[in-house]
């Protein structure tokens, strides 16, 4: 009796493990699928850490990603990041931001035509987009100033991070600034012609991304490493605006609009940052609540122009 009784009890435990394998299987499966529509790229539901969203975008991609370009000629520690000539400034904003004016497309129709990865996967990088991109949304009007680069502290070579939302907007009204809005964000990366990419509409290695080499050398366990890099490191990973690094190198928090975004949180991460992942304007990570903070979280300032 006792025997057949430890069978039952054996054969329910290994019904349940086998059922719940399958189940996640199959959601894991299924869930990029119901997220993606044609010509869009929905939010991404991610983990609760860098290393495991690293270890969920880079473990399925098809193809090896492709590595940043090397960087040479760096300036010596404790060199200040480089502003334009006050004769190149625009007066509306100060010397380390740049002043972004002009229409914003408020839904746009990018297609993807050549895919780096399977398109169906939540994080698939686009190689290449159609040119040009179509608005099918409303144009708005726009007018701020935002920071040039990720904010770094007075005398530090790399920029901020372990930043959370809520520090990010307590650093930025620190500073008589605040925080960027999502569309402020968006548009200050892609401009009016709305690119994919803030500097154009196919992927090339000008920006901090797409790295391999994300985990230090730990035989116990994987520790993702430090790639920040300089804000300055790469001046070709520039915007339209002259925003630099709105692609790769560091996250950044921004403000979602409106009544929909108050809660559970109104928060969301935008650019990526140095691994393979889609480091493009208009997608942005939301699953993560306010206080969040990583290796990989910076901040951006976004301010009114001094014109209104």
């Amino acid at each position: 009796m006792m025997q057949k009784a430890l069978a039952a009890i054996l054969g329910a435990l290994l019904a349940q493990f086998t059922f719940g394998a399958a189940w996640s299987q199959l959601s894991h499966a299924s869930g990029p699928r119901l997220q993606r529509r044609a010509g869009f790229e929905a939010d991404g539901t991610t983990p609760t850490t860098a290393a495991a969203e690293a270890m969920q975008r880079v473990a399925p991609v098809t193809q090896a990603p492709r590595p940043s370009a090397a960087i040479s000629d760096q300036p010596p520690p404790g060199t200040a990041l480089p502003v334009p000539a006050q004769a190149e400034v625009s007066p509306a904003c100060p010397r380390n931001m740049a002043l972004v004016e002009g229409e914003y497309c408020t839904d746009v129709l990018q297609p993807c035509v050549r895919w780096l990865d399977d398109e169906i996967l939540p994080f698939a990088r686009c190689s290449e987009f159609h040119n040009p991109s179509r608005c099918i949304g409303k144009r708005v009007r726009l007018r701020f100033c935002i920071d040039r680069y990720e904010y770094t502290e007075p005398g530090a070579e790399l920029p901020l991070n372990y930043q959370s939302f809520k520090t990010s907007d307590a650093l930025c009204s620190s500073l008589g600034k605040r925080l960027c809005t999502e569309t402020e964000w968006t548009f200050a990366c892609e401009g009016e012609d709305m690119w994919p990419y803030p500097y154009g509409f196919t992927r090339t290695p000008k920006c901090n991304q797409d790295r391999s080499d994300l985990y230090e050398v730990n035989p116990h366990r994987q520790i993702l490493a430090d790639r920040r890099e300089r804000a300055d490191a790469r001046p070709e990973c520039v915007s339209p605006f002259g925003v630099y690094n709105m692609a790769g190198n560091m996250d950044e928090s921004v403000l979602r609009e409106g009544r929909e975004h108050v809660t559970p949180h109104r928060n969301a991460l935008k650019g990526g940052w140095w691994m393979a992942a889609r480091n493009r304007c208009r997608p942005a990570t939301t699953a993560h609540d306010d206080y969040y903070k990583d290796i990989q979280v910076g901040t951006r300032c976004c301010s009114a122009t001094s014109s209104g």
